[in-house]
């Protein structure tokens, strides 16, 4: 098994399951000692540490409200006290708000907003003098609604198009030391999806097929060794967005 991230420290929010529990363990794979961070998901939390330490690596459990920006600050202080250091944080807790423009709410804005903007912002904030020190890096999530804007998810696409944004604005704050990238993917089957979620992306997608959790780990894996690589946004979605 190759390990190029060997003794590496990575974060994952939203990693206790689905898409953010398939990076956390594909960075352990990939020989990285993994924090799984939740909010609610404990019993799910603990599940994965025990997978990621089946890779034999290290492997915690923190819990925090990402929209509380005096909880994420010391969700990286337990990080830092646990392992001394961090070399790649993966923002990828995010919330996929379906609302009528007529009828979004004040509270629906806000959960777009500050589950997928303003919470990955503080992250970085509050990660950026552990990945100076280390030289490491960033990878943001957003996805091809921030790119092509969807009706019926306009606070989630103007959210998502925020993250590109801020990749490119971090990028140029924490160079040279920090490079910050993002993924934008279109839709990715997981194993208990339902097949008709993929079917209208797939007409629309030259490659015609959904992704898979393994295209998103090879993006991750390649953004957190692409050390000539920053401000970029990588579109991984068959060709959707053509």
């Amino acid at each position: 098994m190759e390990t190029p991230l060997l003794n590496q420290v990575a974060l994952v929010t939203g990693s206790s399951k689905r898409l953010g529990r398939e990076v956390a363990l594909g960075l352990a794979k990939c020989g990285a000692d993994v924090v799984i961070h939740y909010r609610s998901s404990v019993d799910e939390a603990s599940k994965v540490v025990a997978e990621v330490e089946k890779f034999g690596r290290r492997s915690v459990a923190i819990q925090a409200d990402l929209e509380d920006v005096a909880q994420i600050r010391t969700l990286f202080e337990k990080v830092a006290a646990r392992f001394g250091r961090l070399d790649i944080l993966v923002n990828s807790a995010a919330s996929f708000v379906q609302t009528e423009f007529a009828k979004t709410s004040e509270e629906e804005w806000s959960e777009s907003l500050d589950t997928n903007l303003k919470a990955p912002f503080f992250c970085s904030q509050a990660a950026a003098p552990l990945l100076k020190k280390t030289g490491g890096c960033i990878i943001n999530f957003a996805d091809v609604g921030g790119i092509l804007g969807w009706i019926g998810y306009i606070p989630h696409s103007i959210s998502k198009a925020g993250v590109v944004m801020m990749t490119r604005c971090l990028a140029k704050e924490l160079a040279p030391e920090v490079r910050v990238n993002a993924l934008a993917p279109g839709t990715i089957t997981l194993p208990d999806d339902a097949p008709e979620l993929e079917a209208d992306f797939i007409k629309q997608a030259p490659l015609k097929r959904s992704g898979r959790p393994a295209d998103i780990i090879d993006a991750v894996t390649y953004l957190a060794s692409a050390k000539f690589v920053t401000g970029h946004t990588l579109v991984i979605d068959g060709g959707r967005v053509l």
